[in-house]
């Protein structure tokens, strides 16, 4: 892609099966990163594969729903790399549940970790893009929060909201020339995944039927979610601004 090589990166959720894949993409494409997740252990892992393709990466082991440590964070590492020129909203989580099965400490810790930390991350970084005027914003959004999807009420309206609150905000960042974008997955090959659809017998027949819903006749892997993200941060996407990507394998067909 154009324009990535030395571009300072900061992306959520970065031990997870897309972060990781992320994190090794940015690498080859030279930028720096500065990565984000709650598990140290496995961020740091994913640190070390980024550094084996090359890359300068900086590991933050913090809760994105805690806006102190997020603030705190984003300013250290806009201080140590100069700048910060891509964030990648990737964090999430979810758990396959119908809405009259939940209870409100569910819909608190979705909402958080989904909606929430994500906004916590606007905040923290848009005023260093704003002083550059100059950034990229690509948010992991989801194909749930656009068509909805059984299961994921919840996880589906924190999506949706995601996806709102990319579209205001690249209204209101335009000027500072900052682009924001979100890029929606269908069903993924992740741990998140697996969590989602449950082991067994029962999570074997929500795979097969997935597989046999999507077009592409198989469940997306980390990799084929990865080029949308970084095709949104480069200068290939300098024209594009409150989009929307679906990348599911024709499961949605969204105008």
């Amino acid at each position: 892609m154009r324009g990535l090589k030395g571009k300072t990166v900061l992306i959520t959720g970065a031990a997870g099966g897309i972060g990781q894949a992320l994190t090794v993409r940015f690498a080859e494409e030279g930028c720096r990163l500065g990565l984000i997740d709650m598990n140290a252990h496995a961020l740091e892992a994913a640190a070390q594969r980024a550094r084996g393709a090359g890359a300068t990466a900086t590991t933050y082991a913090i809760d994105i729903t805690d806006y102190d440590a997020v603030k705190s964070a984003v300013d250290a590492f806009a201080g140590e790399a100069g700048r910060i020129d891509v964030l990648v909203n990737n964090a999430g989580y979810d758990k396959f549940t119908l809405f009259l099965d939940t209870k409100p400490d569910f819909w608190e810790k979705v909402i958080d970790i989904n909606l929430k930390g994500a906004i916590h991350l606007h905040h923290a970084v848009l005023p260093h893009m704003v002083k550059a005027k100059s950034g990229k914003v690509v948010n992991v959004a989801s194909d749930a929060g656009r068509v909805g999807s059984s299961g994921e009420s919840v996880y589906s309206a924190c999506k949706a909201g995601l996806v709102a609150l990319t579209k205001t905000l690249a209204r209101e960042m335009a000027r500072a020339d900052i682009k924001l974008n979100a890029v929606a997955p269908g069903p993924t090959d992740t741990a998140l995944f697996h969590g989602f659809i449950g082991e067994g017998e029962a999570g074997q027949k929500v795979h097969a039927a997935l597989e046999k819903a999507i077009p592409l006749r198989r469940i997306a892997k980390p990799e084929d979610i990865v080029g949308a993200i970084v095709f949104l941060a480069s200068e290939d996407a300098d024209y594009i601004t409150g989009q929307v990507f679906s990348v599911s394998g024709g499961l949605t067909m969204a105008g």
